[in-house]
């Protein structure tokens, strides 16, 4: 086991994205955050994305709330002249604004406001994926007044669960969608397939007709079809784009790292992500495991601590002053969490055991949720060791 260097991923002038991964609930928020920080005050240019709709990384940075827009974090410490900028995205502000980029605007106006259009960019299968490529692209392509590039490093903090791994297949199912029998078909005339036609139309947009509720017959088969037609004229370049920006990921100028913590489930999906990045040729830095707990008092172990406990128990009742019970409550304690210490020291053994190429860190437990930049700017700390 080899132990992940942060430090030195943020020191690297040559990384210009971090992606972070991992189950729902492992401060996987928390990491992109506390990474994006102390790299900002590490004197680089940093833009942070979330994709998560939690709120807790506006919380943590001081900001009232995130945007589809980057909005800059005032708190952290200019010393070394970075600069820290966070957004979250709006996966239908996202796609209204492709709409606007790519469209006349007379087109673009018939397109926003067509039923079909409404209900595929807020509810469509894989539309967030679909979208967050769409958004780390034009991230990438921004550029300083100087024609540099905006930020020289992003940090993208992705959706819980397996499906923060979509978005790598977001190239491939746009082109199966594109050139799927559903849209032949609907741009096809309605009158070379019947009812026949009809129906097919009807499965193929099964995942949205319940936005579409009042949306039925012939009215549903014209807004489709208008949508259609717009997809040819308006997104002939969203899958290079899609494309270009899943070969970005590809790059060495990229690292992905796995957010888990020392729990049965969460490094059940932690190897999940290790073997399909490592599958799909993507340059995994690591894995951080998170929260862990420490204990530093090995020659009191949890048995010698409950058993005093219950000695003290049976001393209890004095009338006023510290009581013997408060002392076995603290042993107790000790006993309790020196027992989950030593669980996690073995969950963590046997992830290492089956990974042995896999580099990690720690970050201990902390007595409190992560709540300012001081806090995040602490967990960093842990993370760069």
């Amino acid at each position: 086991m080899t132990d992940l260097q942060i430090g030195a991923l943020i020191d690297d002038p040559n990384l210009r994205t971090i992606v972070c991964c991992g189950a729902g609930g492992v401060g996987k928020t928390t990491t992109a955050a506390a990474i994006a920080v102390r790299a900002a005050e590490s004197g680089r240019s940093v833009a942070v994305l979330t994709i998560d709709p939690a709120k807790r990384l506006a919380q943590a940075i001081g900001l009232e709330q995130l945007g589809n827009e980057p909005a800059q974090v005032t708190a952290i410490d200019p010393a070394n002249g970075g600069r820290l900028d966070a957004m979250m995205l709006d996966m239908k502000r996202t796609f209204d604004e492709v709409v606007l980029r790519h469209a006349e605007p007379a087109k673009a106006q018939q397109i926003l406001a067509n039923p079909f259009y409404q209900a595929v960019s807020s509810s469509f299968a894989g539309t967030q994926e679909y979208m967050a490529m769409e958004r780390l692209g034009q991230l990438h392509a921004e550029r300083a007044a100087d024609g540099s590039p905006r930020w020289d490093l992003i940090v993208v903090d992705t959706p819980p669960s397996r499906s923060a791994l979509d978005f790598l297949d977001a190239p491939q199912r746009l082109g199966s969608f594109l050139d799927g029998k559903v849209i032949r078909l609907l741009g096809a005339p309605a009158r070379r397939g019947g009812r026949a036609y009809l129906k097919a139309v009807n499965v193929g947009v099964s995942s949205v007709t319940a936005v579409m509720s009042k949306i039925i017959g012939g009215d549903m088969l014209r807004d489709a079809q208008a949508f259609v037609a717009a997809l040819d004229t308006m997104f002939g370049g969203f899958r290079e784009r899609a494309d270009a920006t899943y070969a970005l990921l590809a790059d060495r100028s990229t690292a992905f790292v796995v957010v888990a913590t020392p729990e049965r489930d969460a490094l059940r999906e932690a190897a999940f992500f290790v073997d399909r990045l490592d599958q799909d040729g993507m340059p995994l830095a690591g894995v951080v495991l998170n929260r862990v707990q420490m204990t530093y008092v090995p020659s009191l172990s949890a048995g010698r601590a409950l058993a005093a406990a219950e000695t003290l128990t049976e001393q209890a009742g004095r009338p006023r002053g510290w009581q013997p019970s408060d002392t076995a409550d603290l042993l107790t304690l000790h006993a309790t969490v020196t027992e989950l210490g030593i669980r996690h020291a073995q969950l963590i053994e046997s992830f290492s055991a089956s990974h042995p190429d896999i580099a990690t860190v720690q970050v201990a437990a902390a007595s409190h949720d992560v709540s300012d930049v001081a806090d995040l700017r602490q967990m960093g700390a842990e993370l760069a060791g």
